[in-house]
This record gives C-alpha cells, structure tokens and sequence, in this order.
C-alpha cells in the first residue's frame, strides 16, 4: 500500500478539522429553527451520524496514546510495566487501522437506504424461480441485521418466481453509519448466475441460467430536482395477484422519464397515488444511479472499481448447486456452504467484497 508512517500522518492529521464539523454539527442540530427544515436536518443529521464512529475512534485513540506514553515511563523504571506498554501499543496500531478505513474515501450514498431491483434473465422459468430465491437471501440476511424489506413492485410467476421485482430496503434508527443497506449491498449489482437441475427439468440434467441485480441508494425527494415536464406518466390497470381493487381499477402507474428513457412502473399499491409515490421513488434511485455512471464514465482518472458495478450485464457471481459452492469472481472469493449463503448467511461474501473495496479506496487514495 504505501508508507504506514504517512499513511499515519494522514489519519492523525485530520483530527482536527474531523472535531472542528463535528462540534459544528452538534450545535447546528442543537438549534430549533435547523428541525424545521426537515431536508436540512436529515442531512445534518446523516453526516453526524457519519462523523460519530471517527470522533469515538479518534478520541480512544487519543486515551490510548496518554496512557502508553505514561506506562513507557513507569516501564523505563520498572519491567513489570512492560506487557502493558506492549498491549498498549498494540490497540494503537489497530486503533490506527480503523482510523484509515474510516477516512478512506467513500461514496456519499453509503449512509443511505436501498432500492434492490432483480430481474429474470436467460433461463426462462428456472430464471424466475432464481430470481426468487435471490430475493429470499436478501430477505433473509435483512432480518439478520435488523433491516426491514418492503415490495415496490413485483411481476411474479405462476411457479412462484419473478420476472421482476423491486424492493426497498431500510435501516433502523439502531443501524450503525458503516451499516446502511446501501453501502453494504451495493457490491452485489450485477449478474448471477446459478447451476442446478430445474425443477422444470424432468431428465435430471444440470442448466445455467441467471438472474440481474441492480442495487440504488434510496434518495428523498429533495435530493434531486425532477422537472415535471421531463415525466409522461401513464396509468393502466394492474395485472397478476392481487387483493380485492388491485386488478379492477386503473391504478397501475408508468411513469417515463423524457430525458433519459428511463421507464419504471408500479402496481403493487391499491391506489393510483400510492403507486406514483413508489415509482417517483424508484425513479429518483435510478436517475442517481445513472448520474453516479456517467460521472465516473467522464472522469479524467476513471477506473472501474473491482467490487462494485451497477451494470446488470456483468458477470459477478455464480451458485453452482452439485459443489454446494459460491464464486464471486470480482475477488475470487469461494466457499462450499452455498446452502447457507441461500438462507441470509451473506456475512463472509460481504465482508470480503468490502475488504477488497478498502483496499481499493485506500490505493487510490495513496496515489492521488
């Protein structure tokens, strides 16, 4: 990676202007006027929320370098003071680690919730049943760390799959910053691919089918600006299963955004309203989505990151069934209890995806 001892220098250095926001932070949400400004005070409020893990860790660190200057002294005078300046020293240099991975870089979305969009692809119905059982280890890996998963819109299939199906995923006033759906799930964008014996196959044979993940930060309505001129918004009536009112009235909403052609549609809702709502909110992930793409497109030093991608058309991940096994291929990560990982047991694969994203960040970082 580089120099530890300027990487230190760094970390150390920016003590102080990470204290100077922060007091600042502290006092402008102290204020009343700030709440009623409810765009400012979730702004001000996520980048508190940000900056309180660093300032903890930078004021342990702090504690830790007092108390190991004051047991080298006690140890010059006595040895049996020596483990504890070693212990000492040791925390230091973690602390210090932890300190560089929460200065690296990072992407201003990650303190933000997810909208989780995933498609069938090649593979006809064993793709939907796939796409199915995607949505279920989401599901389930949600409920494992306290995120809630609720449906924006889904097309199921007769066997109990999807041709498509979006879903937000949200955090709790309990999430910790380094947490949030979207900086988490974000690495998992892109195309997976299983292979296994259909339930459709009547020969026993073993088919690859795949399914598309696209992952977009949930934005509120004041983060973007969306001209109502740039919107065709159609209605038409709902398809599929559905509750009483759901298939009987036109309250399925398209909405088409001019500029771009991007189309999303809604129809899980009861009312015409509720389904506008949730595909405005689908639109506005997608245009930052978009927006985020062509920035690092056009940028004079743009280097595609290893881990993460928001282009449904690469190949990330496979599921191979007959080995029990799932290959990230971003990372060449590979593990035998592909059974588990299917049950919400994402953990290991996640935290390799972010490791490799830090190592990355912090490279850049270095070379810049």
């Amino acid at each position: 990676m580089g120099d530890p001892s300027s990487t230190a220098d760094a970390t150390i250095g920016a003590a102080p202007s990470v204290r100077a926001e922060y007091a600042e932070l502290e006092q402008q949400l102290a204020a009343p006027d700030v709440h009623s400004d409810v765009a400012r005070a979730r702004k001000l409020g996520r980048r508190y929320a940000e900056l309180t893990p660093l300032v903890r860790a930078l004021d342990r660190y702090d504690a830790v370098t007092e108390d190991l200057d004051a047991a080298a002294e006690l140890a010059a005078e006595d040895p049996a003071f020596a483990g504890e300046q070693a212990a000492l020293a040791e925390e230091r240099e973690q602390l210090l680690v932890h300190l560089t991975a929460l200065l690296a870089p990072r992407d201003p979305n990650d303190s933000a919730d997810a909208l989780l969009e995933i498609k069938s692809g090649e593979g006809g119905e064993e793709s939907a049943l796939f796409a199915g059982d995607l949505l279920r280890m989401y599901s389930r890996y949600a409920d494992s760390v306290g995120w809630s998963v609720s449906a924006l819109d889904a097309q199921p299939t007769d066997l109990g799959g999807y041709r498509s199906v979006t879903v937000a995923v949200a955090a709790t006033s309990r999430t910790p910053a380094d947490r949030m759906p979207y900086g988490v799930l974000k690495f998992e964008g892109g195309v997976h691919r299983v292979q296994r014996v259909p339930v459709t196959e009547s020969q026993g044979r073993i088919h690859t089918s795949a399914a598309g993940v696209l992952v977009m930060p949930d934005v509120a309505p004041d983060e973007i600006e969306i001209a109502d001129d740039d919107l065709r918004i159609d209605v038409f009536r709902a398809s599929g299963p559905g509750g009483q009112g759901v298939n009987t009235t036109d309250s399925a909403v398209r909405i088409t955004h001019l500029p771009t052609g991007i189309q999303v549609s809604c129809q899980n809702e009861r009312s015409q309203l509720q389904n506008r709502d949730q595909a405005m909110r689908m639109l506005r992930a997608r245009l930052v989505t978009l927006a985020e793409e062509e920035a690092a497109a056009s940028a004079a030093d743009a280097r595609r990151s290893q881990v993460r991608t928001v282009d449904r058309s690469e190949r990330i991940r496979t599921y191979n069934f007959p080995e029990n096994r799932i290959t990230d291929h971003r990372i060449g990560f590979k593990a035998h209890n592909l059974d588990q990982v299917l049950d919400g047991q994402l953990d290991d694969v996640v935290a390799a995806l972010a490791e490799a994203d830090l190592a990355e960040r912090l490279a850049r970082a270095e070379a810049q």
